[in-house]
């Protein structure tokens, strides 16, 4: 099962959404293929800190964050990678390495690699290794608010 929190937070906003239980998994790709998502098409969410300030980058499993791009859509003085221990204290209702990018629940910003925009569906980690969360990507636009930009290798 997804968290409570996320589950609560899915249900507040009244979004429209289906869970999708699959094998356990541990890496996007591995999530994508468990849940027979094509791997483009699977939303990873890669914790970053722009400056003192965490953020939500969310970009194609296949894909690597451009930290400098992500640092100019953020317009922060530097960008880095959270640290695992940062990850565990942040999100402890989540499974480590399966963060929802859903930054409003977290009260983070999120930023969205383009090239997820271009497909009607959206799927992600759902907060566990075993689930994972698939919306219309419209509906995903309106619950996390994400910046749209540039950021993939």
């Amino acid at each position: 099962m997804i968290p409570a929190l996320v589950a609560e937070y899915l249900e507040r906003t009244r979004a429209q959404y289906s869970v999708l239980p699959h094998p356990t998994a541990f890496t996007a790709q591995e999530e994508a293929a468990a849940a027979h998502v094509a791997g483009r098409e699977w939303a990873k969410t890669v914790v970053c800190y722009a400056d003192d300030r965490l953020i939500l980058a969310v970009l194609p499993a296949p894909c690597a964050v451009d930290l400098n791009r992500l640092q100019e859509t953020t317009r922060a003085r530097s960008v880095r990678l959270a640290t695992e221990t940062e990850i565990a204290r942040a999100y402890g209702h989540c499974e480590t390495g399966s963060i929802p990018p859903l930054g409003p629940l977290f009260g983070q910003p999120v930023f969205v690699d383009r090239r997820l925009t271009t497909d009607r569906e959206i799927a992600f980690s759902g907060g566990s290794h075993r689930d994972a969360i698939r919306m219309p990507y419209n509906e995903f636009e309106r619950i996390a608010q994400p910046v749209v930009a540039q950021f993939a290798s």
